[in-house]
């Protein structure tokens, strides 16, 4: 269930300290920044999940949208996911007018058995609530949160419909199970998470006919998350236009 507290929205500033790039000047969107809701959910064993959760009012009424989980960077804070969603992901994204879910890491990391089980129910309450297409949900995430986004295009391929990777590697994940369109983006230069395991993961997914991309960013490091912005969006132009040829 959905806690009555409903947190407002904070200024990011903490976050943009570690960003590289002007990001506001990157993030320019002609519509408006939607309201995000912080709020909770109470899952089946009785812990308590963080998330924001931002679901655009612009005269769509109940037609079906996007949905689009955030799954952030390693970090621990109170609706860090939220303000990653905010600051990264939702301006790159904000053209779909979906409704994005980011919740707090609730274990060790995104990879995780208790994990995923929290990201399921968390996202099956969000559709119960808002009208999603079925047919056009995205995972994607950043670092350890890239981690997670290939953990669960593995593990759920029944659930996502596509997968949009940033700075994570594929270990452990299982690509032969991997059945959604897969965008990649990261750095030759990216001192934390090798490049050369993404390269692979690119190569067999490709070798195979998967609809697959992967955008290399040279130059920059691990921690510039604002370079991403960009790429990030055109990722999503991409993913519209495989969703479009599937008929979603």
């Amino acid at each position: 269930m959905i806690s009555t507290t409903v947190r407002s929205v904070r200024v990011l500033t903490w976050l943009a300290a570690v960003l590289s790039l002007d990001v506001g000047h990157a993030h320019a969107q002609t519509s408006p920044q939607p309201a995000v809701v912080e709020t909770t959910l109470v899952l089946a064993d009785g812990t308590t999940l963080r998330y924001g959760i931002s679901a655009p009012g612009d005269g769509g009424g109940d037609e079906p949208r996007p949905l689009v989980l955030v799954l952030h960077p390693g970090g621990r804070g109170e609706y860090y996911g939220s303000s990653f969603m905010q600051s990264i992901v939702e301006p790159a994204l904000r053209s779909w007018g979906a409704v994005m879910v980011a919740p707090d890491v609730p274990d060790r990391s995104w990879a995780t058995a208790r994990a995923e089980r929290a990201v399921v129910a968390l996202l099956e309450d969000v559709m119960a609530r808002h009208p999603v297409d079925r047919a056009r949900i995205l995972v994607t995430g950043f670092s350890m949160g890239g981690g997670g986004t290939w953990h669960l295009a593995a593990s759920r391929p029944e659930l996502f419909t596509g997968a949009i990777v940033m700075a994570g590697s594929p270990r452990g994940a299982d690509l032969a199970a991997v059945r959604m369109p897969v965008y990649l983006i990261h750095s030759p230069d990216d001192e934390v998470v090798p490049f050369a395991g993404v390269e692979e993961a690119y190569r067999a997914l490709s070798a195979r006919g998967h609809p697959v991309e992967l955008r290399v960013l040279p130059g920059y490091g691990h921690y510039m998350m604002g370079a991403y912005v960009p790429a990030l969006r055109l990722a999503g132009s991409w993913m519209l236009e495989r969703w479009s040829e599937d008929g979603r």
